[in-house]
């Protein structure tokens, strides 16, 4: 990997703050989130080809027909979670790292599990390149991780088809959902509360689109 991804400078610094500020304009108002936003240099997470739109509000490919998601649903996604400082965080579908890598700022404890082969291995040693800690895994997401199991929050991060329940199951009482969930081409995003081993509280935000969650849950 070329040294040149891993500069900052200083117009990598002046274009986060730009995003920072559209995500604000387009309604996101967590500071803490925007702070890790505007922290954290998305262009490492690039291929060379490219950087030069790392800080323009769009999913991009990152290989293995994944992507890394727009900044906007990563915030609106993280905001959602309501984090606290110390929460256990399950993230299904590691992919670049990213959105992880932003829990991680927040002060959690990150659990993450990617499907991909190849994208897992090399999302594992950048990770450790940047000093990023977290749990990183292969395997099926859809059916969690239950052997760290229960979480405060788990995150997914790819469209699913329903939602899995071993990942309610995992939940503790009062952690947070949030998934996308609809057919392959556009998912509402929903915030799943649970308030007791028997009963969830569910909102709804329409005009998503991510990759297909796979998995034995997922879309096969």
């Amino acid at each position: 990997m070329p040294l040149l991804k891993l500069e900052d400078t200083y117009l990598h610094k002046g274009k986060r703050r730009a995003l920072v500020a559209l995500l604000r304009e387009k309604g996101i108002k967590n500071e803490r989130v925007l702070q890790a936003i505007n922290t954290l240099p998305r262009h490492f997470f690039f291929d060379s080809a490219l950087i030069s739109h790392a800080y323009e509000d769009k999913a991009f490919p990152i290989g293995e027909g994944q992507t890394i998601s727009q900044p906007y649903t990563v915030a609106f996604q993280t905001e959602l979670l309501e984090i606290q400082e110390g929460d256990r965080v399950l993230e299904i579908g590691t992919g670049s790292g990213y959105q992880g890598s932003i829990l991680h700022l927040l002060g959690v404890e990150v659990f993450t599990i990617e499907y991909q082969k190849k994208l897992f291995e090399g999302t594992k040693r950048f990770l450790s390149r940047l000093g990023i800690e977290m749990h990183l895994f292969y395997g099926d997401g859809t059916g969690g991780l239950p052997a760290y199991a229960p979480y405060d929050k788990i995150i997914v991060t790819a469209g699913a088809p329903v939602v899995p329940e071993a990942l309610i199951q995992q939940l503790k009482i009062g952690g947070i959902l949030v998934i996308p969930v609809g057919d392959k081409r556009k998912q509402a995003m929903l915030k799943i509360t649970k308030k007791s081993n028997t009963k969830t509280v569910q909102e709804e935000y329409e005009g998503f689109a991510f990759v297909p969650l796979l998995g034995k849950d997922g879309w096969g």
